[in-house]
């Protein structure tokens, strides 16, 4: 009965289809340019991407920080690691340099050697007064000299902060506005004014500046995804486009597909900017994900309206049927597809989710447009020539047929230990997978902006930021010499480990204090005694009125400080050494009962992301296995069929995993999507095999062996077309600068071509050597629905 009203569904879907062609074309057309007027509202990600829930404590923790220091992570460093600096016309051109980045108004301040500010007694009034380093502009080598010796060895408070002692770098930060961090005039200052006015500096003085900090490396980040996603589409069109035609051999078929994937990718960024989504490193690969995922439909449209032709040349009955045989079956597998990206959607990630709802949603609307466009198209055109039927008949697809049917008949035996060898084997590899929470690893390694990451992680030991709050649950109680002191001891720790720099707080205000109050001798920057703390509180006090750089590291009340430091690009079980050790020490400095103390920080924030995501990856792979098991349940009515289709897309997922963990590919965000969308893209093979063999299964009269060979025929030209599509459409990835990006495209390549062989391998074997457990028609009764209506003539 379902059955029947199914393949009347279809029957009338087809109808309707090809009697209302022009009104249908006039709606996908007044669609396409609803959504074409949408790119307006695309916008690329200005923030850095967050990976945890909002609810999450670490999230929680990480916006209570933001709320009492404002955004963190807004400096800009500039660094010149040349003696030539040194000489008066570029050590002065520097000075200007730092002049011209305060001047801007997206520039809160900047600390360069313009301006820097020491700390000095003023013996008439006996109190501390700041005064300007610079006292004029130096005109003589000997001047300069003197100021770099002066800085160098008298101002302990700036090591490490605008010079590195050993190597003489030299280096400006620039804080940006806080309010324009995580917006688009951060981009724009970045890319127009500032990269415009270290170009114009070292075109006049020959220097190499290297430029880092987080709003720059998310600047220059964002710019490459935004520079990649033209060349992919346009690498997946050329790459699809090419394999397409070598396949049919006809311009018209690949012009038509082509259109069928153009105006997919013209859907997919409408969709983005009407649900005012940003375009981030997840969602830039959707438009040629709609392409790659895209073109196996108008294959196996098109090849099914080819074979009709071919058997009776009757253009409207080819039409009608490829609607009405094929369109259930290809809704299915758009359906698993989209349920594989879908599974994202349950994760709390913001970014996982987004990406979730807009590939699905793309994805069943490129069915749409696939099922709509090419049989409309083809009713207008004549009927294909004999040339380019040539395809149907090729010796070396029937070669690759028949060396499968081979297999399957004579070596089954072989096909299940080679498969429960690649199980064992990949196991043992998954137990040696790593996760790495770097927010850098995945950033283009030959970038230039990478380069200077490596060079500011060697002279000043990362650009990451890791802070530490400490609140003394007491106002003021942060200059307490007894709360200074435990700050000072938890410093001299993070100062040991060699992955973190020197760390910044209140304490080096404090230190700074009391060296100008013995006339700045470098002996004495240190905490002060208990004698000597009410005095230099006060001068601290003042300097944080003069607008001290240090005024952000203590909140308006004075409760609570910060302490911040930067971490190197390290792998995630050293990350995750240096916090236990971190914790450790704060449980031992600060008591519980008089501190609250919490570590956080983007860094930390996308090491829990990270491992956040691997705990959901769990929970999405199982939805969508459970989700295409309920597929196949609806489909087949058999609990045996589905676990007989979940085996061969089960097997080359354990597969992948076992290759990356011998390989050393890490779990991170980028691969973490491998699974599910390989996992649900394999599916189709199986549900175009499965249904083909439970036609040829009613039509045999349930001869499960001859069932099993003539679907293996019938559907392996179609399906190796789509896994060869396929994998080379995830290929393209590989070109990216990206290196998860470039992990995305190989793993799920690799994937799809094991899913291949084991649909057209494994899944044939196992279906004959259950043939006496499951071929009596008690056990295996008739299906209550057929993916593929019964023809008339059982082709």
């Amino acid at each position: 009965m379902v059955a029947k009203l199914t393949q009347g569904f279809w029957a009338k879907t087809a109808k309707i289809i090809l009697r209302n062609r022009i009104l249908i074309l006039l709606l996908i057309a007044a669609f396409t340019i609803f959504l074409g007027m949408q790119w307006q509202h695309m916008r690329f990600s200005s923030s850095q991407a967050n990976l945890l829930p909002d609810d999450h404590p670490i999230n929680l923790e990480y916006q209570q920080f933001l709320n009492q220091f404002g955004e963190e992570g807004n400096e800009v460093v500039f660094a010149v690691q040349d003696t030539a600096l040194f000489n008066p016309v570029n050590f002065n051109r520097w000075n200007k340099f730092s002049k011209q980045l305060g001047a801007f108004p997206e520039v809160d301040f900047v600390l360069s050697t313009d301006n820097l500010q020491e700390l000095v007694k003023d013996k008439e009034k006996q109190e501390f007064v700041l005064v300007p380093l610079l006292k004029k502009e130096p005109e003589t080598a000997k001047e300069i000299d003197s100021i770099k010796k002066h800085l160098f060895n008298d101002l302990p408070f700036y090591d490490n902060l605008i010079f590195n002692k050993d190597s003489g770098t030299l280096r400006t930060i620039l804080y940006l506005d806080k309010d324009i961090v995580n917006t688009s005039v951060r981009k724009d200052f970045i890319l127009k004014d500032m990269i415009h006015l270290v170009d114009s500096f070292e075109e006049e003085t020959g220097l190499d500046v290297h430029i880092s900090g987080m709003p720059y490396v998310r600047t220059m980040n964002s710019q490459n995804i935004i520079d990649e996603i033209g060349k992919f589409i346009l690498a997946a069109l050329g790459v699809t486009s090419l394999i397409f035609f070598f396949f049919f051999r006809s311009l018209r078929a690949t012009f038509i597909s082509m259109c069928v994937v153009i105006i997919g990718v013209m859907w997919a960024f409408g969709i983005l900017g009407l649900l005012q989504y940003e375009i981030t490193v997840l969602t830039a690969l959707i438009p040629p994900l709609i392409i790659v995922i895209g073109i196996p439909n108008c294959i196996f449209l098109i090849n099914k309206y080819q074979q009709e032709v071919k058997k009776h040349g009757n253009q409207a009955l080819s039409l009608q049927r490829v609607i009405s045989k094929i369109g259930n079956a290809t809704l299915m597998t758009n359906m698993t597809t989209a349920s594989g990206f879908a599974t994202f959607i349950i994760t709390d990630s913001k970014l996982l989710k987004e990406f979730g709802i807009v590939a699905s949603i793309n994805i069943i609307g490129i069915f749409i447009l696939s099922l709509l466009i090419i049989p409309i198209v083809y009713s207008f055109l004549s009927l294909p020539k004999t040339r380019h039927l040539k395809h149907l008949n090729k010796r070396w697809i029937d070669a690759f047929v028949n060396w499968m049917e081979r297999i399957v008949r004579g070596q089954r035996i072989t096909v299940y230990i080679v498969s429960i060898a690649l199980l064992v084997i990949s196991i043992i590899g998954i137990y040696t997978i790593n996760i790495s929470g770097s927010p850098i690893e995945d950033m283009p390694k030959n970038a230039e902006f990478f380069k200077d990451i490596r060079f500011f992680e060697k002279e000043f030991d990362g650009i990451m930021p890791v802070e530490i709050v400490v609140d003394t649950k007491n106002p003021k109680g942060v200059l307490k010499p007894a709360t200074l002191k435990r700050m000072d001891r938890l410093g001299e720790v993070i100062d040991e480990i060699p992955e973190l720099s020197k760390p910044v707080s209140v304490v080096n205000l404090v230190k700074y204090s009391k060296q100008a109050f013995y006339n700045g001798l470098p002996k004495y920057y240190q905490l002060p005694t208990s004698q000597e703390n009410n005095f230099i509180m006060d001068v601290a006090r003042k300097s944080s009125d003069n607008g001290n750089l240090l005024e952000s590291f203590v909140d308006s009340t004075g409760q609570v400080a910060r302490i911040t430091t930067f971490m190197r690009d390290v792998k995630t079980d050293r990350m995750e050494q240096i916090e236990e050790r971190l914790l450790e020490n704060i449980a031992k400095i600060f008591p519980e009962e008089r501190y609250t103390v919490y570590m956080t920080g983007s860094a930390l924030l996308f090491l829990k992301g990270t491992k956040y995501l691997v705990k959901n990856l769990i929970i999405s792979l199982a939805l969508a296995i459970g989700l295409i098991a309920l597929f196949m349940a609806y489909l087949f009515r058999s609990f045996r069929m589905i676990i007989i289709s979940l085996i061969p897309n089960l097997l080359p997922l354990i597969v992948t995993a076992g290759i990356m963990g011998f390989v050393g590919v890490p779990i991170k965000p980028s691969t973490i999507l491998v699974f599910s969308i390989a996992f649900g893209i394999s599916v189709d093979d199986t549900i175009h095999f499965l249904a083909k063999y439970r036609q040829e299964l009613t039509a045999s009269k349930w001869k499960i062996e001859k069932s099993v060979y003539a679907a293996l025929r019938e559907t392996g030209v179609s399906m190796f077309y789509t896994s060869i599509v396929l994998f080379f459409g995830f290929s393209v990835f590989v070109i990216s600068n990206f290196g998860g990006t470039v992990a995305l495209g190989a793993l799920v390549s690799a994937t799809l071509l094991f899913a291949m062989l084991a649909n057209l391998i494994l899944l044939p074997s196992l279906l004959i050597s259950l043939e006496r457990s499951i071929a009596n028609k008690q056990t295996l009764k008739k299906p209550q629905i057929d993916i593929l209506p019964k023809d008339e003539d059982n082709d």
